[in-house]
């Protein structure tokens, strides 16, 4: 009868701490609703990141104004969001030309230049300048121009360009923009669970809002 006793306290116990924590979550989403101003995957897909960790993905595109428009909010915003989310950038992998702006952006990372990552943004929407081309010959040439005028040697830009480094990074965005189905960006995907974006959220300023707050709910669990 004791150990019976025991069995029911501790699973009356193990409920409460349950209830309690999804709780905790609901009033960490707070006034946002699924299926209005985000999506609940029904099949999530966690990223590999420490424990107590969140990892906040933008898929985006160089090409595409909405992303453009929003990226100096989401830059503000990562300079002081909080230390539990790891911030990552995937550009999307829908045809040649997106692909020859993520070899641009993989190619920032391999050679330490994401300073540029913003310059990339003006020299395809401010300068006209759309950094791709017929083919991959003379994408690399306008590529290879972009970056010698930001100070990147030609030596340089071969060994990152050609690295196994933008090779994976290339196969995991294709990876990435196949696995959740992305049909626009900017998207953003919160710990492989949850996708939204400025549309969903109402305005650059609420869909920060929103991040944060998905992000809170997953750092609880």
């Amino acid at each position: 009868m004791k150990r019976c006793t025991a069995y029911v306290s501790a699973l009356l116990a193990t409920t409460m701490v349950a209830s309690i924590a999804l709780a905790a979550d609901a009033a960490a989403i707070g006034k946002w609703q699924a299926g209005t101003n985000y999506t609940l995957l029904e099949k999530p897909q966690p990223p590999q990141v420490a424990r107590g960790k969140v990892q906040v993905n933008e898929v985006f595109w160089y090409g595409c104004g909405h992303c453009y428009a929003l990226d100096p909010a989401l830059e503000e915003w990562n300079a002081g969001k909080p230390g539990y989310i790891e911030f990552v950038r995937t550009p999307v992998m829908w045809g040649p030309m997106h692909r020859q702006h993520a070899r641009i952006f993989y190619t920032l990372q391999a050679l330490n230049r994401t300073d540029l990552h913003a310059e990339v943004f003006r020299a395809i929407h401010q300068k006209n300048n759309i950094l791709a081309a017929q083919n991959q010959e003379q994408a690399r040439a306008l590529h290879l121009a972009f970056f010698k005028e930001h100070g990147v040697t030609e030596q340089a830009f071969n060994e990152a360009y050609d690295s196994a480094a933008v090779a994976g990074g290339l196969e995991q965005a294709q990876k990435v923009t196949v696995g959740f189905s992305v049909g626009s960006v900017p998207l953003v995907i919160v710990q492989g669970k949850y996708t939204t974006g400025v549309s969903q959220a109402g305005s650059e300023k609420e869909l920060l809002k929103l991040i944060d707050d998905l992000a809170k709910s997953e750092k609880r669990r």
